[in-house]
């Protein structure tokens, strides 16, 4: 059951029994990054640019920055507006991209089809007539200029690798915080020799037990962070009482105001340690689909958002009496002795949590980019068979590993880890708030000066912050975007050569007529089993099986064109996956399977897909010849199905009927015209058939003839025959060059970027998890 589809307030016993649970659930996954942000902000922001004085005018000013902060951006922006642009209760950059793709064209991916439009998942809003005409304006303009389609791949693409920036940093900034406690039991000379090594220690421990996969140890999770927040919250109440009572009248704005009065300059500076508060907002909406809209909302107004006012009133309230402290901001230092060693370990083990739960995103965000085409092929291991999404990387995971202990053993302080990490916090920040501005304008129909006030009230704080991180460049802030710029190079690199190929392929196709002309002169034969020539195309014979054919000329008695391919969804339904026609006669016994994953899909491994594919194909062939257009077809071509001039016949949505009951009367099947591409679209139809004229071969049904179900009997026949001799799978392995003339840029990209990560990532057999014993790899250069 999936419980994170709720977007309402439940008014059943057990929905609101649900939604509580969920809101516990969500403290560990989602609130881990966010809770433990109180270790180090005040200790980076009074890290250079300013010092507590006397007056405390600086750590209420700083109070006052956070407490607004706190208020307007996670609170305000996140859990009241950008959590509703989910996509089909999805959160993150890609739902947004999905979003806007959807309503408006303007997306990348190449083997768009019409018939996507009829997944059930593929919602589109209509918007009223009085909003038409200044919404058809924004997407006229987005839709004409190409230069703007790209614009908005880069933003997202930018987006996704500050959010591996971020799954970068955290774990070492969050450690290092926790471990710095112990800077208070022992001397500073131990001190600089044992939090590095025991921070590197638990970083290592930490990526090696990420193979075992959340799951396992989820559960101690939102126990650790709701006891971290009932700590903070209780120590924030007894320094407030004990301390300074009256210092919730730093939460006033007036003393922002008086802070950047006396500050000026250096204050603006000190707001790069300040948005450290807020690190880890965009994890409710990135981890939207795993809860519900409600669960998060409770969660954060109820207890997280408390928790962390009175965590940092309280440490205000304890400095605002400890002037003797201005050098020494570290959270441990307001925490009563007796206790401290407690707070010590809840607050390493919650760095942990938070830590494991942004690493889990930065798996989850390059899986959606591979997925989509932006990213080298990695290994994507499933660490859950019962959990939806909890995904291992290796690959990912070990260079994380090395980079996250390089920058700790590099930067040694909370200081320059804090720049870095603030810089990337507000990027991923800004580019959210652009991509929501324009989905109220393409998805919520809302008039464009709701969406350029959503811009500016939000992008102003953020671009203030964001200036304040930049200015940092030099201490720290230079690794997010020089790790950004390198990988937006590669997504873009990789982007542009997957785009490029599918170009060549779709210009070089052949079509069947040619193919069965050239077979009488060449002497195809057709040898036993089943072939799967795997192809980015959605119609049409690609290019390297054409040069296979004419060099070899033999290939399987069944063969399957299979297209696995990405729609701007997060989730197709199993009974909506499989898109099945013919290509050519049914004498030819040649299919074309067109297989549609959403961008947060879990890929079937070979075995299930196998025999999935088989499934599905047996029920199409039952399907088609059930038809009754099939009389008229078989007439045209003497019984053996229709031909059109293409050689490709109707797509038809074919769904999982093995959980029919032989009583139920109807099911809904999809079915569009064979005109794959956006370059020519085809209509689509819904249709009513009953499952068991499409299941069982035995149905006794009269009406299309004994010829007829003979020539289904025989086709099932030879699917059967061919399951049994085994199956082949056809895989292109392609090298890829630019064209004579072609400038120094696009060969740079080319010739040597894409050309060396093709070579060093991984190939195709292994993402589809091909067996080795039966791949068949045909070589094909690709001149672009």
């Amino acid at each position: 059951m999936d419980l994170g589809r709720e977007k309402c307030w439940g008014n059943s016993k057990d929905s609101w029994r649900t939604t509580l649970v969920l809101a516990y659930q969500s403290l560990g996954v989602v609130y881990g990054d966010l809770s433990i942000s109180p270790l180090y902000v005040y200790k980076s922001t009074f890290a250079s640019d300013i010092h507590h004085s006397e007056t405390n005018e600086e750590i209420f000013g700083v109070l006052s920055f956070v407490f607004w902060t706190l208020t307007l951006v996670p609170l305000f922006k996140y859990v009241f507006i950008v959590l509703r642009a989910d996509d089909n209760g999805e959160g993150g950059t890609f739902a947004l991209y999905s979003s806007i793709c959807r309503h408006a064209k303007v997306s990348l991916l190449p083997n768009q089809q019409t018939a996507d439009e009829s997944l059930s998942t593929y919602k589109l809003k209509q918007p009223p007539e009085s909003e038409k005409s200044n919404r058809s304006k924004v997407k006229m303009l987005l839709e004409k200029h190409k230069s703007l389609h790209t614009a908005l791949l880069i933003l997202v693409l930018l987006g996704t690798c500050m959010v591996i920036g971020d799954g970068l940093l955290t774990p070492a900034i969050s450690v290092f915080s926790a471990v710095s406690g112990l800077e208070l039991s022992m001397s500073k000379q131990h001190h600089e020799y044992a939090v590095i090594p025991i921070t590197c220690f638990i970083l290592v421990c930490l990526f090696a037990l990420q193979h075992y996969g959340t799951h396992r140890v989820g559960f101690f999770f939102a126990p650790i962070v709701l006891l971290w927040l009932i700590c903070i919250s209780g120590l924030g109440i007894y320094n407030i009482f004990v301390w300074n009572p009256q210092v919730y009248k730093a939460l006033s704005p007036y003393y922002m105001y008086k802070f950047l009065k006396k500050t000026k300059t250096r204050g603006w500076m000190s707001l790069g340690g300040i948005l450290l508060c807020i690190t880890g907002s965009e994890a409710m909406f990135a981890d939207l689909g795993h809860f519900s809209y409600a669960a998060i909302q409770i969660a954060f107004s109820f207890l997280v958002y408390p928790a962390l006012i009175l965590g940092y009133m309280g440490q205000a309230a304890y400095l605002s009496k400890h002037h003797q402290m201005a050098h020494d901001i570290s959270y441990y230092v307001s925490v009563p002795e007796s206790v401290r060693w407690p707070v010590l370990v809840i607050a390493i083990l919650a760095s942990v949590v938070g830590s494991q739960a942004i690493i889990s995103g930065t798996f989850s965000i390059i899986n959606q980019s591979q997925s989509l085409g932006c990213f080298p092929r990695v290994k994507v291991v499933h660490t859950s068979d019962k959990k939806h999404g909890q995904i291992y990387i290796p690959e990912i995971n070990w260079i994380l590993m090395v980079l996250c202990i390089a920058v700790t053993i590099g930067f040694r302080d909370t200081k320059h880890l804090g720049n870095a990490s603030g810089l990337a916090v507000m990027a991923v920040m800004m580019v959210t708030t652009c991509l929501t501005s324009l989905v109220i304008i393409l998805c919520w129909h809302k008039p464009p000066i709701v969406a350029l006030c959503f811009l500016f009230f939000f992008g102003s704080i953020e671009l203030l912050y964001f200036s304040a991180s930049l200015v940092k460049f030099r201490e720290g802030a230079w690794l997010p975007i020089l790790l950004a710029l390198f990988l937006v190079t590669i997504m873009f690199v990789w982007h542009y050569a997957t785009t490029k190929k599918y170009q060549y392929d779709l210009q070089n196709k052949v079509s069947l007529e040619w193919l069965l002309a050239l077979g009488s002169s060449l002497g195809i034969s057709r040898v036993p089993g089943i072939g799967l020539v795997f192809t980015d195309l959605t119609s049409g014979i690609p290019a390297n099986f054409s040069r296979f054919v004419t060099n070899l000329p033999a290939f399987h008695r069944i063969l399957v064109f299979v297209c696995v391919k990405s729609v701007p969804v997060p989730f197709v339904p199993p009974p909506e996956r499989y898109l099945m026609g013919r290509v050519g006669p049914a004498s030819f016994r040649s299919y074309r399977c067109i297989v549609r994953y959403g961008y947060r899909d879990v890929h079937q491994d070979v075995n299930s897909f196998e025999s999935e594919l088989i499934n599905r194909l047996t029920d199409f062939i039952r399907y088609d010849w059930s038809r009754p257009e099939a009389a008229s077809d078989g007439q045209e071509d003497g019984g053996f199905g229709s031909s059109r001039s293409s050689g490709e016949q109707m797509l038809a949505v074919i769904g999982n009927l093995e959980g029919f009951e032989e009583h139920e009367s109807i099911t809904q099947v999809s079915v569009s015209l064979g005109f794959p591409t956006v370059e020519s679209m085809g209509d689509i139809t819904e249709m009513n058939m009953n499952p068991r004229r499409v299941r069982f071969a035995d149905d006794d049904d009269d009406e299309g003839g004994d010829l007829r179900d003979v020539h289904m009997r025989e086709e099932l026949q030879d699917l059967l025959d061919a399951q049994q001799s085994g199956t082949a799978f056809i895989l292109g392995h392609s090298h890829v060059k630019t064209k004579q003339g072609s400038s120094i840029l696009k060969r740079l990209a080319i010739n040597f970027g894409y050309n060396f990560l093709r070579r060093n990532c991984r190939g195709p057999d292994v993402v589809l998890k091909v067996p080795p014993a039966s791949l068949l790899e045909v070589g094909m250069v690709y001149v672009v």
